[in-house]
Parts: structure tokens; C-alpha cells; sequence
């Protein structure tokens, strides 16, 4: 059975690198980013994003999420696929859990959601997700 999980978390680190600058092509850029989750979710995230400037405000964005902490009360930790867009100072993203990255009472946690960001660094989230 597939439970619908929502909460929101606060981003608490960004660091963001250029390693690509070339006039007249999109700016590539790796930023390690820390999230403070609450609500169905709670715990920290560590991600690794890819990101691909068509502008100064408009990117598209892949990342790895490692999320310690719990769902819905359960413990362990998980790790959290990310494609998403930066469009004028908001990002909105679709997520999956990778499988078999679930740990201790996670083990065998799946789902998909998303979240769409505010302007103060903040984003509402969701996970559909199934505990086996």
C-alpha cells in the first residue's frame, strides 16, 4: 500500500562551483547542498547536484540525495534521485528513492514525489512511498 508523505525542509549549505565557462554556452556547475527535513520526513539530506545554466536564472539540474533521519517514524536512512528546473529564482523537481538504498528500518523503502522551492530557501515536499 502506497502512503502519501508530505513535510517541507530549509536548505542549511549551498556551495556552488562553475567547472565549465565558455562564452555563448550554457554554465556548468556541481553544488553541494545540506537540507533540514521536517514532517513525514525528518532528518538531514546531503546532495550532489549538476547543474546546466541557460541563463543566469533558468537551469536544469540532476542530483543524489542521501537522507539520515526517518519516515514516518521509521529510522535508517535512503538515497533520493533528482531532475529538475530553476526558473526564475524557484526550482521545482520530480525524485525517486534509488532502490535498495534504503538502511535499518527503511530497508525496502520506495516512492517517488518532488518538491517546489520558495524564495526563502525553503520547499515543500512529497513522497509516495511503500515500506516493505
Amino acid at each position: 500500500m502506497t502512503t502519501q508523505g508530505k513535510g517541507s525542509y530549509q536548505i542549511t549549505g549551498w556551495d556552488e562551483k562553475p567547472y565549465e565557462e565558455k562564452k555563448g554556452q550554457p554554465k556548468l556547475t556541481q553544488a553541494h547542498v545540506t537540507n533540514a527535513f521536517s514532517g513525514d520526513i525528518e532528518g538531514e539530506g546531503r546532495a550532489e547536484y549538476l547543474m546546466a545554466y541557460a541563463s543566469d536564472s533558468d537551469a536544469s539540474f540532476v542530483g543524489m540525495q542521501k537522507v539520515v533521519g526517518s519516515v514516518r517514524g521509521k529510522k535508517g536512512s535512503f538515497v533520493l534521485q533528482t531532475t529538475g528546473t530553476f526558473d526564475g529564482g524557484k526550482a521545482k523537481a520530480d525524485w525517486f528513492v534509488v532502490p535498495d538504498s534504503g538502511t535499518d528500518e527503511l530497508k525496502g523503502l520506495s516512492g517517488k514525489g518532488g518538491y517546489v522551492s520558495k524564495s526563502d530557501g525553503s520547499a515543500e515536499v512529497t513522497l509516495n512511498f511503500t515500506l516493505k
